[in-house]
């Protein structure tokens, strides 16, 4: 087993006014694909670098297949971890780089040879072998840093944000190189990444971090269905989610042409006279242009995608307060541009928050 255990796990630095990670409890089952996102400074290197045991636990537990690691060394934790710059040894082939750390631990040559191999084809890597960092491409120099960590053949792998050097085309490649291998070794694997794109299309769970706190943690389709508060609803998915704070009446809140209305748990838990409804560009519908139904929404730009868009615009609330909304489209409406047309909110998919605590309000 290489199941992973934060328990109340916080770190804090010296002179920081505030942990860096927060009395984080978070469990990763074996074989897990774990990605943890969050945007800079929210404690996700930090996280990992604790599980790595590179960083001191100021408190709480971290534990590694039932045994507790918190105050173990970096070499007695079965890791390995893949870094953002690679960090290969430029006067090393790539067969030299992969079988290093075995070298060190003077495992018997033949095995190094046949781990070194098993990785390299796993990787693509075999015609590679002899060739320097210098002569590989930024996606292969990534491979060899991944053939240097599956050939420890460790309980756990780390990744810090590995896919960051790499320009976009190759990213979405490598991404799914990553994916799939994690996969196949079914090896415990914790992933650190800014890009929500990358979180959501290659972990089994997400977990989402902010000011060293752990906002939720769950599947990738239950993070963008039912995010946990304002936050998530707001980071997880490309376009963010529209966010509005709208007054509360006593039949509910009005959007859209129509009232939503709230129960009385729901209100009761807002704690406030407003809350905030989200609700995502794929979930609003244009209307017939001369039917009265709907929003107003006056469109700014467009971006057109080829199979589909996104139109950015604003709408005018009850009190004359404009904000902004992005409504996705279809591949071709650059026709949209300055022009004002009315779209209407699927009434099934609206999301409710608090604006005193920003947690979600129940359906």
């Amino acid at each position: 087993m290489a199941d992973i255990t934060f328990d109340r796990a916080s770190c804090i630095y010296p002179g920081a006014e505030r942990p860096s990670v927060d009395a984080l409890d978070l469990h990763v089952e074996d074989g897990e694909f774990l990605v943890l996102v969050g945007p800079s400074g929210c404690g996700k290197s930090t996280t990992l670098r604790m599980l790595a045991g590179l960083e001191d636990v100021s408190s709480g537990t971290i534990s590694i297949g039932g045994r507790d690691v918190t105050h173990l060394p970096p070499k007695e934790r079965d890791i390995s971890m893949v870094f953002q710059n690679y960090a290969l040894y430029p006067h090393m082939t790539v067969s030299q780089n992969m079988g290093f750390a075995l070298r060190i631990a003077k495992v018997p040559k033949e095995e190094i040879a046949r781990r070194v191999a098993e990785a390299a084809k796993i990787l693509d890597l075999t015609e590679y072998l002899e060739r320097k960092p210098k002569a590989l491409s930024g996606g292969q120099r990534q491979r060899v840093a991944m053939g240097r960590a599956i050939v420890r053949e460790p309980q756990v792998f780390l990744m810090d944000e590995p896919l960051s050097n790499l320009d976009a085309k190759l990213r979405v490649q490598t991404r799914a190189e990553i994916a799939r291998l994690q996969r196949r070794l079914e090896t415990t694997t914790v992933y650190v990444t800014h890009d929500q794109v990358e979180a959501m299309t290659m972990g089994d769970r997400v977990a989402v971090l902010k000011d060293g706190l752990l906002q939720q943690a769950a599947s990738p389709r239950t993070m963008y269905d039912r995010p946990a508060n304002k936050f998530v609803a707001g980071f997880i998915g490309s376009p963010a989610m529209n966010l509005i704070s709208l007054p509360l009446h006593e039949d509910g809140i009005r959007f859209g042409g129509t009232t939503l209305r709230i129960s009385r748990a729901a209100r009761e838990a807002a704690g406030g006279p407003t809350v905030t409804l989200g609700i995502r560009p794929e979930h609003l519908d244009f209307h017939a242009k001369h039917s009265d139904k709907g929003l107003p929404v006056t469109f700014f730009t467009v971006e057109e995608l080829g199979s589909d868009g996104y139109a950015y615009g604003d709408i005018s609330l009850d009190d004359g307060t404009e904000v902004p909304l992005t409504v996705r489209t279809f591949g071709r409406e650059g026709a949209l541009r300055d022009q004002t047309v009315r779209v209407v909110p699927r009434q099934d998919e609206l999301h409710l928050f608090s604006d005193v605590t920003g947690e979600r309000l129940s359906d």
